[in-house]
Protein backbone atom coordinates (compact mmCIF):
# COMPACT_ATOMS: atom_id res chain seq x y z
CA UNK A 1 0.00 0.00 0.00
CA UNK A 2 2.85 2.44 0.94
CA UNK A 3 4.21 1.77 -2.47
CA UNK A 4 1.36 2.53 -4.23
CA UNK A 5 0.61 6.10 -2.49
CA UNK A 6 4.67 6.80 -2.89
CA UNK A 7 4.43 6.00 -6.79
CA UNK A 8 0.79 8.03 -6.97
CA UNK A 9 2.83 11.64 -5.17
CA UNK A 10 5.81 10.49 -7.49
CA UNK A 11 3.49 10.89 -10.67
CA UNK A 12 1.66 14.40 -9.08
CA UNK A 13 4.88 15.83 -8.95
CA UNK A 14 5.93 14.99 -11.74
CA UNK A 15 3.20 15.72 -13.89
CA UNK A 16 2.67 19.18 -12.13
CA UNK A 17 6.03 20.10 -12.56
CA UNK A 18 6.01 19.27 -16.65
CA UNK A 19 2.68 21.44 -16.42
CA UNK A 20 4.18 24.18 -14.37
CA UNK A 21 7.25 24.55 -16.95
CA UNK A 22 4.51 24.00 -20.32
CA UNK A 23 2.50 27.43 -18.64
CA UNK A 24 5.73 29.28 -17.92
CA UNK A 25 7.25 28.84 -21.61
CA UNK A 26 3.32 29.85 -22.93
CA UNK A 27 3.07 33.44 -20.93
CA UNK A 28 6.01 34.21 -23.24
CA UNK A 29 2.84 34.50 -25.73
CA UNK A 30 1.98 37.49 -24.00
CA UNK A 31 5.49 39.40 -24.65
CA UNK A 32 5.88 41.38 -27.86
CA UNK A 33 9.40 41.69 -28.94
CA UNK A 34 11.32 43.26 -31.68
CA UNK A 35 11.14 42.10 -34.99
CA UNK A 36 14.71 40.40 -35.78
CA UNK A 37 17.00 42.70 -37.46
CA UNK A 38 18.13 41.88 -41.43
CA UNK A 39 21.03 40.49 -41.27
CA UNK A 40 21.15 41.39 -45.21
CA UNK A 41 18.49 42.38 -48.14
CA UNK A 42 17.94 40.13 -50.95
CA UNK A 43 14.99 39.04 -52.43
CA UNK A 44 15.42 35.20 -52.86
CA UNK A 45 14.07 32.91 -55.58
CA UNK A 46 11.56 30.41 -54.22
CA UNK A 47 9.82 27.05 -55.27
CA UNK A 48 6.44 26.72 -54.32
CA UNK A 49 6.07 22.90 -54.07
CA UNK A 50 2.55 21.16 -53.51
CA UNK A 51 2.02 17.39 -53.12
CA UNK A 52 -1.83 16.71 -54.44
CA UNK A 53 -3.27 12.99 -54.79
CA UNK A 54 -6.38 13.23 -56.28
CA UNK A 55 -7.21 16.97 -55.00
CA UNK A 56 -8.78 18.19 -58.75
CA UNK A 57 -11.81 20.08 -56.56
CA UNK A 58 -8.97 22.36 -54.99
CA UNK A 59 -5.77 22.60 -56.46
CA UNK A 60 -6.39 25.31 -58.83
CA UNK A 61 -7.65 27.96 -56.49
CA UNK A 62 -4.38 27.26 -54.39
CA UNK A 63 -2.49 27.82 -57.44
CA UNK A 64 -4.25 30.90 -58.10
CA UNK A 65 -3.75 32.39 -54.83
CA UNK A 66 -0.05 31.61 -55.29
CA UNK A 67 0.50 33.36 -58.58
CA UNK A 68 -1.24 36.22 -56.94
CA UNK A 69 1.46 36.69 -54.83
CA UNK A 70 2.83 40.60 -53.95
CA UNK A 71 6.33 39.65 -55.09
CA UNK A 72 8.71 38.98 -58.14
CA UNK A 73 6.90 36.47 -60.48
CA UNK A 74 10.47 35.71 -61.65
CA UNK A 75 11.98 34.73 -58.43
CA UNK A 76 9.47 31.52 -58.23
CA UNK A 77 7.93 28.64 -59.96
CA UNK A 78 5.18 26.94 -58.81
CA UNK A 79 5.45 23.09 -59.36
CA UNK A 80 2.71 20.35 -58.48
CA UNK A 81 3.56 17.03 -57.34
CA UNK A 82 0.49 14.86 -58.70
CA UNK A 83 1.18 11.48 -56.73
CA UNK A 84 -0.36 8.87 -58.21
CA UNK A 85 -3.29 10.45 -59.31
CA UNK A 86 -6.31 9.00 -60.55
CA UNK A 87 -8.30 12.16 -62.06
CA UNK A 88 -7.75 15.63 -63.29
CA UNK A 89 -5.20 17.15 -60.54
CA UNK A 90 -2.61 17.20 -63.17
CA UNK A 91 -4.49 18.90 -65.66
CA UNK A 92 -6.53 21.31 -63.90
CA UNK A 93 -2.60 22.16 -62.07
CA UNK A 94 -1.16 22.54 -65.29
CA UNK A 95 -4.31 25.05 -66.38
CA UNK A 96 -3.90 27.26 -63.82
CA UNK A 97 -0.23 27.65 -64.26
CA UNK A 98 1.23 25.37 -62.51
CA UNK A 99 4.79 23.29 -63.33
CA UNK A 100 3.01 19.63 -62.84
CA UNK A 101 5.20 16.47 -61.91
CA UNK A 102 3.61 13.23 -62.07
CA UNK A 103 4.67 10.15 -59.57
CA UNK A 104 3.45 6.98 -59.75
CA UNK A 105 4.49 4.72 -56.52
CA UNK A 106 1.68 2.59 -54.91
CA UNK A 107 3.94 1.44 -52.33
CA UNK A 108 5.34 4.79 -51.31
CA UNK A 109 2.01 7.26 -50.68
CA UNK A 110 3.01 9.54 -47.96
CA UNK A 111 4.10 13.45 -48.56
CA UNK A 112 7.39 12.36 -47.12
CA UNK A 113 7.93 10.07 -49.95
CA UNK A 114 6.51 12.94 -52.64
CA UNK A 115 8.84 15.59 -51.12
CA UNK A 116 11.88 13.25 -51.30
CA UNK A 117 11.15 12.58 -54.99
CA UNK A 118 10.61 15.85 -55.70
CA UNK A 119 13.51 17.52 -54.28
CA UNK A 120 15.83 14.64 -55.28
CA UNK A 121 15.55 15.70 -58.96
CA UNK A 122 16.11 19.42 -57.75
CA UNK A 123 19.40 18.80 -56.32
CA UNK A 124 20.61 16.44 -59.22
CA UNK A 125 19.44 19.66 -61.33
CA UNK A 126 21.63 21.85 -59.38
CA UNK A 127 18.40 24.11 -59.52
CA UNK A 128 19.64 27.78 -58.69
CA UNK A 129 16.52 28.28 -55.77
CA UNK A 130 17.43 30.02 -52.16
CA UNK A 131 14.51 28.26 -50.78
CA UNK A 132 11.17 25.99 -51.27
CA UNK A 133 7.86 26.79 -49.66
CA UNK A 134 5.73 23.25 -48.89
CA UNK A 135 1.68 23.70 -49.17
CA UNK A 136 -1.36 21.19 -48.96
CA UNK A 137 -3.33 21.26 -52.29
CA UNK A 138 -6.59 22.66 -50.17
CA UNK A 139 -4.80 25.45 -48.68
CA UNK A 140 -5.40 29.24 -50.28
CA UNK A 141 -1.90 31.57 -49.48
CA UNK A 142 -2.04 35.08 -48.23
CA UNK A 143 -0.78 37.68 -50.88
CA UNK A 144 1.90 38.19 -48.48
CA UNK A 145 3.11 34.90 -47.90
CA UNK A 146 6.46 34.66 -49.58
CA UNK A 147 7.15 38.42 -49.20
CA UNK A 148 7.09 37.64 -45.15
CA UNK A 149 9.33 34.49 -45.86
CA UNK A 150 12.08 36.49 -47.56
CA UNK A 151 12.72 38.61 -44.81
CA UNK A 152 12.86 35.36 -42.59
CA UNK A 153 15.37 34.14 -45.06
CA UNK A 154 17.18 37.83 -44.35
CA UNK A 155 17.10 37.35 -41.04
CA UNK A 156 18.83 34.52 -41.20
CA UNK A 157 16.19 32.21 -40.68
CA UNK A 158 16.44 28.75 -42.28
CA UNK A 159 13.20 26.50 -41.74
CA UNK A 160 9.88 28.86 -40.81
CA UNK A 161 6.74 27.49 -40.02
CA UNK A 162 4.02 29.83 -41.08
CA UNK A 163 0.68 30.63 -39.37
CA UNK A 164 -2.06 27.47 -40.67
CA UNK A 165 -5.34 29.35 -40.22
CA UNK A 166 -8.49 27.85 -41.02
CA UNK A 167 -10.28 27.74 -44.32
CA UNK A 168 -14.04 26.56 -42.67
CA UNK A 169 -13.80 27.04 -38.97
CA UNK A 170 -17.58 27.27 -38.06
CA UNK A 171 -18.72 24.53 -40.23
CA UNK A 172 -19.05 21.69 -37.69
CA UNK A 173 -17.99 21.13 -34.49
CA UNK A 174 -15.46 18.76 -35.89
CA UNK A 175 -13.93 21.46 -37.91
CA UNK A 176 -14.49 24.14 -35.01
CA UNK A 177 -12.47 21.94 -32.35
CA UNK A 178 -9.31 22.28 -35.31
CA UNK A 179 -9.93 25.72 -35.51
CA UNK A 180 -9.27 25.80 -31.81
CA UNK A 181 -6.73 23.40 -31.10
CA UNK A 182 -4.86 25.14 -33.73
CA UNK A 183 -5.28 28.50 -32.91
CA UNK A 184 -4.28 27.95 -28.82
CA UNK A 185 -0.91 26.12 -30.42
CA UNK A 186 -0.26 28.98 -32.26
CA UNK A 187 0.24 31.17 -29.58
CA UNK A 188 0.75 29.74 -26.81
CA UNK A 189 3.16 26.93 -28.10
CA UNK A 190 4.80 28.09 -31.32
CA UNK A 191 4.92 31.80 -30.99
CA UNK A 192 5.44 31.41 -26.95
CA UNK A 193 8.41 29.66 -27.74
CA UNK A 194 9.91 31.52 -30.78
CA UNK A 195 9.69 34.50 -28.86
CA UNK A 196 11.95 32.96 -25.49
CA UNK A 197 14.35 31.44 -28.34
CA UNK A 198 12.99 27.84 -28.43
CA UNK A 199 12.16 26.19 -31.34
CA UNK A 200 8.57 25.81 -32.57
CA UNK A 201 7.59 22.84 -34.77
CA UNK A 202 6.93 22.77 -38.27
CA UNK A 203 2.77 22.21 -38.61
CA UNK A 204 2.45 20.32 -42.33
CA UNK A 205 2.10 22.60 -44.68
CA UNK A 206 2.66 26.57 -45.05
CA UNK A 207 6.42 26.19 -43.91
CA UNK A 208 9.70 27.31 -45.70
CA UNK A 209 12.94 25.36 -45.83
CA UNK A 210 16.34 26.82 -46.63
CA UNK A 211 17.41 24.68 -50.20
CA UNK A 212 20.76 23.88 -48.92
CA UNK A 213 19.59 22.21 -45.79
CA UNK A 214 18.34 19.10 -47.78
CA UNK A 215 20.97 19.10 -50.93
CA UNK A 216 22.68 16.34 -48.80
CA UNK A 217 20.19 14.17 -47.79
CA UNK A 218 16.99 14.99 -49.55
CA UNK A 219 13.82 15.21 -47.38
CA UNK A 220 14.81 12.35 -45.36
CA UNK A 221 11.77 11.03 -43.28
CA UNK A 222 10.25 7.75 -42.44
CA UNK A 223 7.25 8.75 -40.28
CA UNK A 224 3.26 9.43 -41.33
CA UNK A 225 4.13 12.92 -39.77
CA UNK A 226 6.88 14.56 -41.63
CA UNK A 227 7.11 17.52 -40.95
CA UNK A 228 7.31 16.69 -36.73
CA UNK A 229 10.56 14.68 -37.83
CA UNK A 230 12.18 16.81 -39.96
CA UNK A 231 11.80 19.46 -36.76
CA UNK A 232 12.89 16.56 -34.22
CA UNK A 233 15.94 16.21 -36.44
CA UNK A 234 16.68 19.70 -37.04
CA UNK A 235 16.49 20.78 -32.83
CA UNK A 236 18.90 17.35 -32.75
CA UNK A 237 21.29 19.11 -34.44
CA UNK A 238 20.94 22.39 -32.59
CA UNK A 239 18.75 24.13 -34.91
CA UNK A 240 15.97 26.04 -34.04
CA UNK A 241 13.03 26.39 -36.21
CA UNK A 242 11.53 29.90 -36.57
CA UNK A 243 8.24 31.16 -36.75
CA UNK A 244 6.26 33.65 -38.76
CA UNK A 245 2.58 34.85 -37.68
CA UNK A 246 1.87 37.25 -40.89
CA UNK A 247 2.84 34.50 -43.31
CA UNK A 248 -1.00 33.35 -43.26
CA UNK A 249 -2.00 29.74 -44.88
CA UNK A 250 -5.67 28.49 -44.87
CA UNK A 251 -6.06 24.86 -44.35
CA UNK A 252 -9.25 22.78 -44.86
CA UNK A 253 -10.06 21.25 -41.63
CA UNK A 254 -12.24 17.97 -41.62
CA UNK A 255 -15.75 18.17 -40.69
CA UNK A 256 -16.63 15.04 -40.63
CA UNK A 257 -16.39 13.08 -37.00
CA UNK A 258 -14.96 9.77 -38.82
CA UNK A 259 -12.69 11.85 -41.57
CA UNK A 260 -10.96 13.62 -38.14
CA UNK A 261 -10.74 10.52 -36.17
CA UNK A 262 -8.70 8.87 -38.98
CA UNK A 263 -6.32 11.74 -39.40
CA UNK A 264 -5.55 12.18 -35.95
CA UNK A 265 -5.07 8.30 -35.43
CA UNK A 266 -2.60 8.85 -38.28
CA UNK A 267 -1.01 11.93 -36.52
CA UNK A 268 -0.67 9.82 -33.23
CA UNK A 269 0.68 6.79 -35.23
CA UNK A 270 3.29 8.98 -36.52
CA UNK A 271 4.33 10.90 -32.79
CA UNK A 272 4.76 7.24 -31.71
CA UNK A 273 6.67 6.62 -34.61
CA UNK A 274 8.77 9.49 -33.97
CA UNK A 275 9.30 8.99 -30.17
CA UNK A 276 10.61 5.51 -30.78
CA UNK A 277 13.19 6.64 -33.23
CA UNK A 278 14.26 10.16 -32.03
CA UNK A 279 13.74 9.96 -27.85
CA UNK A 280 17.60 8.50 -27.90
CA UNK A 281 19.30 11.38 -30.14
CA UNK A 282 17.26 14.38 -28.54
CA UNK A 283 18.37 12.64 -25.20
CA UNK A 284 21.94 12.71 -26.74
CA UNK A 285 21.58 15.96 -27.96
CA UNK A 286 20.76 17.62 -24.38
CA UNK A 287 23.54 15.87 -22.93
CA UNK A 288 26.18 17.68 -26.20
CA UNK A 289 24.82 20.88 -26.47
CA UNK A 290 23.18 21.67 -22.79
CA UNK A 291 20.96 23.95 -24.42
CA UNK A 292 17.04 24.46 -22.89
CA UNK A 293 15.91 24.43 -26.81
CA UNK A 294 17.24 20.60 -26.75
CA UNK A 295 15.51 19.89 -23.30
CA UNK A 296 12.48 21.64 -24.48
CA UNK A 297 12.58 19.18 -27.85
CA UNK A 298 13.37 16.36 -25.82
CA UNK A 299 10.46 17.11 -23.65
CA UNK A 300 7.55 17.88 -26.73
CA UNK A 301 8.49 13.97 -27.61
CA UNK A 302 8.12 13.08 -23.56
CA UNK A 303 5.15 15.61 -23.18
CA UNK A 304 2.78 13.47 -25.39
CA UNK A 305 2.38 9.81 -25.28
CA UNK A 306 4.42 9.27 -21.99
CA UNK A 307 2.65 11.88 -20.17
CA UNK A 308 -0.39 10.54 -21.26
CA UNK A 309 0.17 6.81 -19.93
CA UNK A 310 1.37 8.51 -16.47
CA UNK A 311 -1.69 10.19 -16.35
CA UNK A 312 -4.04 7.28 -17.04
CA UNK A 313 -1.39 5.32 -14.41
CA UNK A 314 -2.07 8.08 -11.72
CA UNK A 315 -5.83 8.01 -12.32
CA UNK A 316 -5.72 4.67 -11.85
CA UNK A 317 -3.78 4.50 -9.31
CA UNK A 318 -6.37 6.72 -7.41
CA UNK A 319 -8.85 4.04 -7.74
CA UNK A 320 -6.41 1.55 -6.46
CA UNK A 321 -6.10 3.28 -3.30
CA UNK A 322 -9.92 4.32 -2.64
CA UNK A 323 -10.74 0.49 -3.28
CA UNK A 324 -7.73 -0.46 -0.60
CA UNK A 325 -10.48 1.64 1.66
CA UNK A 326 -7.88 4.39 2.30
CA UNK A 327 -9.08 6.72 0.18
CA UNK A 328 -12.92 8.49 0.97
CA UNK A 329 -15.93 8.75 -1.96
CA UNK A 330 -14.78 12.78 -1.65
CA UNK A 331 -11.07 12.21 -2.11
CA UNK A 332 -11.85 10.34 -5.61
CA UNK A 333 -14.12 12.44 -6.94
CA UNK A 334 -11.52 15.69 -5.90
CA UNK A 335 -8.55 13.77 -7.91
CA UNK A 336 -10.62 13.24 -10.40
CA UNK A 337 -11.69 16.47 -10.90
CA UNK A 338 -8.32 17.50 -10.81
CA UNK A 339 -7.67 15.66 -14.27
CA UNK A 340 -10.76 16.64 -15.38
CA UNK A 341 -11.27 20.09 -15.36
CA UNK A 342 -7.19 20.81 -16.71
CA UNK A 343 -8.21 18.37 -19.27
CA UNK A 344 -11.49 18.95 -21.05
CA UNK A 345 -12.71 22.72 -19.86
CA UNK A 346 -8.99 24.40 -19.42
CA UNK A 347 -8.72 24.06 -22.95
CA UNK A 348 -11.84 26.01 -23.99
CA UNK A 349 -10.90 28.73 -21.62
CA UNK A 350 -7.42 28.95 -23.69
CA UNK A 351 -9.50 29.29 -26.53
CA UNK A 352 -11.48 31.70 -26.04
CA UNK A 353 -8.60 33.94 -24.76
CA UNK A 354 -6.42 33.13 -27.84
CA UNK A 355 -9.50 34.34 -29.89
CA UNK A 356 -9.67 37.94 -28.05
CA UNK A 357 -6.25 37.96 -28.64
CA UNK A 358 -5.49 37.25 -31.94
CA UNK A 359 -9.26 39.22 -32.60
CA UNK A 360 -10.39 35.84 -34.16
CA UNK A 361 -14.88 35.88 -34.68
CA UNK A 362 -15.46 34.34 -31.17
CA UNK A 363 -19.10 34.74 -32.03
CA UNK A 364 -20.08 32.42 -34.61
CA UNK A 365 -17.60 30.00 -32.97
CA UNK A 366 -19.05 30.42 -29.02
CA UNK A 367 -21.97 27.69 -30.38
CA UNK A 368 -19.12 24.91 -30.96
CA UNK A 369 -17.59 25.49 -27.85
CA UNK A 370 -19.15 23.59 -25.65
CA UNK A 371 -18.20 20.56 -28.18
CA UNK A 372 -14.62 21.03 -27.68
CA UNK A 373 -14.19 19.12 -24.65
CA UNK A 374 -15.93 16.04 -26.95
CA UNK A 375 -13.31 16.80 -29.45
CA UNK A 376 -10.04 16.78 -27.15
CA UNK A 377 -11.67 13.96 -25.24
CA UNK A 378 -11.90 12.03 -28.37
CA UNK A 379 -8.50 12.40 -28.80
CA UNK A 380 -7.26 11.00 -25.74
CA UNK A 381 -9.21 7.70 -27.33
CA UNK A 382 -7.13 7.79 -30.11
CA UNK A 383 -4.61 8.39 -28.02
CA UNK A 384 -5.34 5.21 -25.93
CA UNK A 385 -6.15 2.97 -28.79
CA UNK A 386 -2.68 3.33 -30.52
CA UNK A 387 -1.18 2.79 -27.93
CA UNK A 388 -2.47 -1.17 -28.46
CA UNK A 389 -2.84 -0.86 -32.42
CA UNK A 390 -0.39 0.94 -34.80
CA UNK A 391 -1.84 1.45 -38.79
CA UNK A 392 0.49 3.01 -41.09
CA UNK A 393 -1.38 2.72 -43.49
CA UNK A 394 -1.95 6.26 -45.10
CA UNK A 395 -5.60 6.96 -45.79
CA UNK A 396 -6.83 10.16 -47.70
CA UNK A 397 -8.64 12.96 -46.72
CA UNK A 398 -10.90 14.08 -49.35
CA UNK A 399 -11.02 17.69 -49.54
CA UNK A 400 -14.10 19.49 -50.76
CA UNK A 401 -14.50 23.10 -49.98
CA UNK A 402 -13.23 24.65 -52.98
CA UNK A 403 -12.53 28.36 -51.88
CA UNK A 404 -10.78 31.50 -53.53
CA UNK A 405 -8.55 33.53 -51.51
CA UNK A 406 -10.80 36.90 -52.15
CA UNK A 407 -13.63 34.82 -50.16
CA UNK A 408 -11.32 35.07 -47.32
CA UNK A 409 -9.37 37.83 -46.51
Amino acid sequence: MEYIYLLRQALVYLIVVFWIYELAISLCALIKFKEKPLLKKKNHKFMAIIPAHNEETVIANLVESLKNQDYDKDLYDIYVIADNCTDNTAKYAEEAGAIVYKRFDETKKTKGYALNWFLKQKIEENADYDAFLVFDADNIVDKNFIKVMNRKLCQGEEVVQGYKDIKNPAESWVSAGYAFFYWTMHRFYHLARYNVGLSPLLNGTGFMVKFDLVKETGWDTKTLTEDIEFSLKQIIKGKKLGWATDAIVYDEQPEKFKASWTQRTRWTVGHIQCMKIYTKDLAKAVQKNKTIMNFDGLLYIVGSIPMFVLSIVLLLSNFVIYMLDTMTTAGLILNILRYVVPTFFLPMLSAVFTMYLDKKPIKPMLKWLIYYPLFTGSWLLINFKCLFKQDTTWEKIDHVRSVKIKEIV
